[in-house]
């Protein structure tokens, strides 16, 4: 089938993308899609724009290019505990090209599937390739997890393994280079850069469990920020229990630390819990998380070295600022 129009991309590549859900009145093809969200739940909705040399690589693998305009928007459905159900997509194109529309198209499909979310509308123009998606999804207002409510005491939580992207960016970028090294490291550190996996199960699980959450998509330290001041407290954090790779493990400590701490694109999730569930939080999320630290009543973040010695930051990172010098 040969694709010329705005009209032909979306019936061609992405009306069929995903399974029908119950609660999608009406769908693509009106001017508004029709939407049932269900008593007693609130709707969370997030929306991200990815830009062709800003946020990805203009030669990126467009099957991973689409599970990941998916993933960074299903993450900040799982920050909130929510359960993925519809999401809209605006895809801006240089040019229709069949073969990047089908894979790109597969890779948004697959993930979508996965997790039960369908597409309910869109648009397409021309344009620098840019794609934006805004994702919906249900929780009980009455435990949807906030950045506000990190109380002192409370235990210091991420998932995952942290770095990872960040290592694999700056390797493409040829802004650092590591002999220990092997392909197979190389191939595991991209992948965790260009296809990451949302923390959706995690974060369900941690409704009425954790006091605050928040995905790490630009750095720990950024994101923990943001908890600690909305929270009004304080974080300290222990340097040997972050969790880090295997392959990010071959580097140096000094640069394993910087990136673990500082390097976004992980879309794991960071979150808090009372020091009285953590019997729970072994039992719901087990392996699924690690423990790094806990809120302080004192302002400001600082770390506790292997030595237990005290090492304060001058500076916080404050995360990446598309309008900063």
């Amino acid at each position: 089938m040969s694709v010329q129009s705005e009209f032909s991309v979306i019936q061609h590549y992405f009306e069929q993308l995903t399974s029908s859900r119950d609660d999608v009145l009406l769908d693509i093809g009106d001017d508004c899609a029709l939407l049932k969200c269900p008593e007693n739940q609130s709707l969370a909705v997030s929306i991200d724009t990815l830009v062709s040399g800003i946020h990805f690589f203009p030669d990126v693998d467009p099957h991973t290019l689409g599970h990941k305009s998916l993933a960074v928007g299903l993450s900040d459905l799982a920050a909130m505990g929510a359960t993925p159900a519809w999401f809209t997509l605006a895809l801006t194109l240089p040019e229709i090209e069949e073969p990047w529309l089908l894979a790109f198209s597969q890779g948004l499909a697959e993930l979508a599937k996965q997790h039960n979310i369908q597409l309910v509308g869109g648009d397409t123009t021309r344009g620098p390739l840019a794609i934006s998606i805004q994702v919906h999804g249900f929780v009980d207002p009455s435990k949807a997890l906030r950045r506000s409510g990190a109380k002192p005491g409370d235990f210091i939580y991420v998932t995952g393994t942290l770095g990872d992207a960040g290592a694999s960016l700056q390797l493409q970028l040829n802004q650092w280079y590591e002999d220990n090294l092997q392909a197979e490291d190389l191939l595991y550190l991209r992948e965790r850069l260009e296809k990451p996996t949302p923390r959706v199960e995690v974060g369900q699980k941690l409704l009425g469990l954790a006091s605050s959450a928040i995905d790490i998509s630009d750095g720990l330290l950024a994101d923990l920020g943001h908890i600690v001041k909305k929270s009004g407290v304080g974080a300290r954090l222990e340097l040997s229990k972050l969790p880090t790779s295997a392959a990010l493990d071959k580097t140096s400590r000094k640069m394993v630390e910087s990136l673990a701490l500082e390097s976004g694109d992980d879309y794991e999730l960071c979150f808090t819990v009372p020091a009285h569930y953590f019997t729970e939080v072994q039992e719901r999320l087990a392996g699924m998380c690690t423990q790094i630290g806990v809120i302080t009543e004192e302002s400001g973040l600082y770390f506790i070295n292997e030595n237990d010695e005290r090492i304060s930051l001058n500076k916080t990172k404050v995360g990446y600022d598309h309008f900063k010098e």
